[in-house]
C-alpha cells in the first residue's frame, strides 16, 4: 500500500502543479489512498520531493533531479550505509541489522529500491528479514547489499 501511494505521489506530482500538501492528500483520496496530512508530509520527504517555481509563478512540489535512473538506488545506498550494520543469509532469506530503531525506515527504503527476486519484506525494530525467490536471488541481493557496507 506504501508503496502504491509513493508511486501514485511521483505519478500526481509529474502531471499536475501541486503546491500543498492539503492538495496532495485530496488527489491522493481521489485515487482512493485515505492518508492525513501527516503521511503525505512524510510521504514527501522520503521521496526528496522538491518546491520548485511553477509555471505560473507559484511554487509547487516536483521530483528531485535524477542522477540516471539509479537516483533512487543512490539515495538508498547512502541511507544503507548509514543504518545498517551488517548483513547475512539463511537459505533464501536475507537477515539485515539495523541501528536501533531504523529497521522499518531501512526496509521502506528498500522496497523502494524494487530489487528484483525479492518475494517480500518484514521489519522488526532492528532486523530486517528480505524472502527472496530464489537461493541464488539471496546472494546477489546479500553480495549487493555487502558491497554498500
Amino acid at each position: 500500500m506504501k508503496n502504491d501511494r509513493k508511486k501514485a505521489i511521483l505519478d500526481i506530482v509529474s502531471r499536475y502543479e501541486v503546491d500543498t500538501q492539503e492538495t496532495l492528500q485530496a488527489l491522493l483520496m481521489d485515487r482512493g489512498f485515505n492518508v492525513t496530512q501527516a503521511t503525505v508530509s512524510r510521504d514527501i520527504k522520503e521521496l526528496s520531493l522538491l518546491k520548485t517555481m511553477g509555471e505560473n509563478g507559484n511554487y509547487k512540489y516536483s521530483l528531485p533531479p535524477k542522477l540516471g535512473d539509479n537516483f533512487v538506488k543512490i539515495s538508498f545506498y547512502s541511507f544503507f550505509s548509514d543504518a545498517v550494520l551488517s548483513v547475512d543469509r539463511a537459505m533464501n532469506t536475507v537477515v539485515i541489522k539495523c541501528s536501533t530503531g531504523m529497521a522499518n525506515a531501512v526496509c521502506s527504503k528498500l522496497d523502494s529500491v524494487e530489487y528484483s527476486g525479492v518475494v517480500g519484506t518484514l521489519a522488526g525494530d532492528d532486523t530486517i528479514f528480505v524472502l527472496m525467490r530464489t537461493e541464488e536471488d539471496a546472494i546477489k541481493l546479500l553480495e549487493e547489499l555487502q558491497n554498500i557496507l
